[in-house]
């Protein structure tokens, strides 16, 4: 059976791989939802005028939101599909692409309720990062005992004296 650690991780990468292919999908194509298209479009427009540094550096807004979009939609494939290590760099992804969007969202000025959704995402995807690089513990070997041919759990492990604490 799976352990807990590695169903938490399985869940939270199929789970934020979808959510950041639906929401790379709608940064780039009107055919999932065409009002939150064109919200998109003009939210990175504002974007782009608020950072004129961009627009020094010939980045459109078209250009920062089709390749914000194309980010989000890879790494959510490979958060979704591909097992390993490669996981762990598309989450990294994300996380920076969740970071400058959040800057992005404070630079124009906008209320909380309009960004809140990429906190939580945030968060997630630092959980899930901080889960898969933990080391995986080993399961406590039970140690038995044999008695008559049958196996027993050794008494001082089956159930601790009351008023001790057992120490490992």
């Amino acid at each position: 059976m799976a352990s807990p650690r590695t169903i938490t991780i399985v869940a939270l990468s199929v789970a934020l791989g979808l959510f950041f292919v639906f929401m790379g999908t709608i940064k780039l194509t009107p055919r999932l939802s065409k009002d939150a298209y064109n919200e998109m479009k003009r939210a990175y427009k504002s974007y782009v005028r608020a950072l004129p540094m961009l627009k020094k550096m010939g980045v459109s807004s078209i250009m920062l939101r089709k390749s914000i979009g194309t980010l989000e939609v890879a790494s959510g494939i490979v958060m979704t599909l591909v097992p390993g290590r490669p996981k762990d760099v598309a989450n990294f992804v994300l996380l920076l692409l969740v970071l400058a969007v959040l800057f992005f969202h404070q630079l124009v000025g906008d209320p909380l309720k309009r960004y809140a959704h990429a906190l939580v995402f945030g968060i997630l995807l630092t959980c899930r990062l901080l889960i898969a690089r933990q080391p995986e513990e080993p399961l406590p070997e039970k140690r038995t005992l044999s008695v008559n041919g049958e196996e027993q759990p050794l008494l001082a492990e089956a159930a601790p004296e009351k008023g001790k604490i057992k120490v490992s």
